[in-house]
Order: structure tokens, then sequence, then C-alpha cells
């Protein structure tokens, strides 16, 4: 079931939950900042009205000071957002790198690696969107709000419900809008872009064959036309976005044009004195920060809902085996398979197997391709369970022995060689780490190379 763009963000903030002091304070210097910001122009507008009895020195240094703290402040709640986002950033990867160990080798095996690779990297690097631009400010926005209604209340009531309702359209009319037609699109540009690390990992895998049949002109073309399907989605993005920001600007031009033509009325009608209309006027136009700095962030929340909404797939699929660690060990002895049956999907490889391996002998298992060899020790080392029949070591079903132990029973050579980017001795050490280059000669030799 695909999970809304609200349950995606619901489960990206249970994560800050252990750095919620840091994000208190990122919150805390936001507001203060923002504060400091519309001061400013609240500051100035006060002493050109009080300007026979307000000393000008006075009002520049407190001007100075308000710039100075907006910017401080304003690297404080930055330095603690990113902070959150990059160390929320490992402590995801590391839980999708126990998924990707949980779910192996069975639910990996139809994967595509091109697509887990761009998951890892840049699915998991837009978070920091949400992470670092997201959660602080809309609680800064929020708490904003309520100060700035409260301001506008105890000069009108008439001014507070006009900022409300334009506070309202900025802050979540436009995003909701914005994200509703926008959030098919963002997934499909990410899923686009998982398609094209897949395809670059193949044609990098691929280049000698490539270049042996002379394929790179056609490759090159297939490369570019999902290069020009990527661009057409993100110009897709682009242009809601730019609709987003036309909107916002066109909101906070009117909003200001409203505030100023009703307190004008009431200015006629001698309701308000002309400060105050003056003072809403100004507080209305350079109070929408908070709720710019909101609206703009469902752009960015496109692309970051659906990465996170493809990084939460991952670690909340099932494994097909589970690891078993509370059974006794076992020595390793007779292996018998019993009846065992197994298919792929809905295409059977296996069918009633039935056959003893005795410790101490080489058996051979022969076949035509296709016909379930390799599967066959897939189901030996348990990466898979059988549909039907059970497979024993020592008269104990493999289901009922810790994997551990069972897995340090088997010597397994798959058909497809991986070497990793290091010496051969430290390649051989896989099977084991605190091997001495003794032990590794020896294994050698009795390898015969």
């Amino acid at each position: 079931m695909k999970l809304s763009g609200f349950q995606v963000m619901k489960r990206l903030i249970i994560l800050v939950k252990p750095l919620m002091p840091i994000m208190l304070i990122a919150i805390m210097m936001g507001v203060l900042g923002f504060i400091c910001a519309i001061g400013i122009p609240i500051v100035s507008i006060y002493a050109l009205l009080n300007i026979s009895s307000i000393s000008l020195m006075y009002i520049l240094i407190i001007l100075v000071i308000l710039a100075l703290l907006r910017g401080v402040l304003h690297y404080i709640e930055q330095a603690c957002n990113h902070y959150i986002a990059f160390k929320l950033l490992a402590i995801i990867r590391d839980h999708v790198y126990t998924a990707l160990r949980r779910l192996a080798p069975a639910k990996l095996d139809g994967k595509d690696k091109g697509d887990l690779i761009s998951l890892i990297t840049n699915d998991i690097e837009l978070l920091e969107v949400f992470y670092a631009h997201t959660i602080s400010p809309c609680m800064i926005a929020i708490i904003m709000a309520i100060i700035l209604l409260s301001l506008f209340a105890s000069m009108n009531m008439m001014a507070m419900i006009i900022a409300f309702i334009a506070y309202f359209i900025m802050g979540i009319v436009i995003p909701y809008i914005v994200s509703m037609i926008g959030s098919d699109i963002g997934q499909q540009n990410r899923n686009a872009i998982g398609h094209m690390s897949s395809f670059l990992l193949e044609t990098y895998r691929g280049l000698t064959t490539l270049f042996q049949y002379q394929l790179g002109d056609t490759r090159k073309e297939e490369m570019l036309h999902l290069s020009d399907d990527i661009d057409k989605l993100s110009l897709e993005m682009k242009n809601i976005e730019g609709s987003q920001n036309i909107a916002s600007q066109i909101l906070i031009s009117l909003s200001t044009c409203i505030m100023f033509i009703a307190m004008f009325i009431q200015y006629q009608n001698g309701i308000v004195n002309i400060n105050e209309v003056i003072m809403c006027s100004v507080l209305m136009v350079s109070s929408f920060g908070p709720f710019t700095a909101l609206s703009q962030l469902s752009n960015n929340l496109l692309s970051t809902i659906s990465s996170g909404r493809r990084v939460i797939a991952i670690l909340d699929e099932e494994e097909l085996i589970s690891e078993v660690t509370t059974k006794d060990q076992v020595k390793f002895n007779n292996i018998d398979i019993h009846h065992v049956d197994f298919k792929y999907d809905t295409e059977m490889i296996l069918n009633d197997i039935d056959m003893t391996l005795p410790k101490g002998k080489t058996t051979g298992i022969i076949g035509k391709s296709g016909s379930g060899k390799s599967t066959l020790l897939k189901l030996l080392m348990r990466f898979y369970d059988p549909v039907k029949g059970y497979i024993c070591i020592d008269e104990t079903d493999i289901k009922n022995i810790n994997t551990t132990n069972m897995r340090d029973m088997f010597a397994y050579v798959t058909q497809e060689t991986v070497l990793f980017h290091d010496t051969i001795e430290n390649n051989l050490k896989i099977a084991k780490l605190d091997a001495s280059h003794e032990e590794i000669v020896k294994a050698c030799q009795k390898a015969s190379i």
C-alpha cells in the first residue's frame, strides 16, 4: 500500500526524537531570528511616526543590533538543523544497510542493483531537505503565526482576521495544492533517476561487450532518451515551483493591499488612528517570511517525500527468510533432502527432490541449464525455503539451526564471481577475517591456486 505524504513525514519525524533538544534550540533561534527581521521595518516605521520624540542615534543602534542578531540567530538555527539532518542521514543509512542485509539474498535477487544504489545515495541524501529545512520551519511558522496574530489582534480584530486568512493560504493551502499536483511527478522523477542509475551501472559493467559488438551508439541513444525523460519531469516540477512562487508573491501584494484598504476604511470611520493603519500595513507586508519559507518547502518536498517513501518501503519490506539465533549448535553430518518442491513465483523449478548427501563423499549434481542445480544449492544455504518438503543436517531441519552455525558449515562458490576492489588476500579473508598469512597460503594450496 502506497503511503501518503503525511504518513511518510510522520515516519521520518519519529527519528528526530533522540535529537529533540537540538531541534528545540533550532526552533527557538528561528523564532527569535524572524522577530528580529520583522522588528527592523516595524521599529523604523515607529521611529518615523514618532520622529519628534525619539533620538535618531538610539533608533540606529537598535536597528544595527536587530540586524546583527538576525544573522547570528539564523546561523545558529541552520547549524542545529544541519547537525540534526546529517546525524539522522547516517542513522537512516545504517537502518537501510541493516534492512538490505536482512532482506538478502532472497528479496534482493530480483531487485534492480542500480535502483538500490540510487536509493542508498540520492534518495537518502534528499532527506536532508526534510530534516534541515522542513520540521523547524513548520514549527517556527506556527509559533510566529500565534505571535503575529496576537499583535494584530491588539491593534484591530479585522486586521487579525485578514492576516490569519493570508497566513493560512500561504502556509497551508498553497503547499497542499502544490503537493496534490506534483506528488505523482515527484515519484516518477525519483523512479526515473533510479532507472537511469541501473542503466549506467549495466553500461559500465558491459563496456567490453558493447565495444566488441559496436553497440556504443545504440546504448548512447537509449541513455539520451532516459535523460530526456528525466529532464521533462524536472521541467514539470520547475513549472510547478514557478507557479507556486507567482501565487505566493501575488498573495503577499494582494493581502497587503486588502489590509491597507480595510484599515483605511476603519480609519475614516474613526475606529483606528492613522498610526495603526500604517503599522498594520507594514507588519502585513514584512511578516510573510516564516510562511513563505513554509510555502516554498512544498517544491522540495515533491522529490523528498518520494525519496522517503522509497526508503521506508525498503525498511518495511518483510524478509522471506528470518535469521535463527536461539537454537543449540549443530555439527555437520549427512544432508537429507526430503521431497522438496520449489518455485520462483509461479514457475516450478524443483519437484519432489528426495536425496541424501553423505558426509565425507563428493556428490555431483548434473542436469540441463535451468533445471534447478543452483537453486538446490541456494536451498541448502537457506537463501530460500522450500515450498514443500524439508532439508535436514544431522537430522535437524535447517529452519531450526542457527543461521550463523549453518552458514559456517558451507563454502559456497556462486556462478557470478565478485572480487572486491582490494588485494587477493583481503578478498580471501572474507571467509575468516582474522586469518593469518600462513592460513591463507594453505587454503590457496588446497584450492590449487
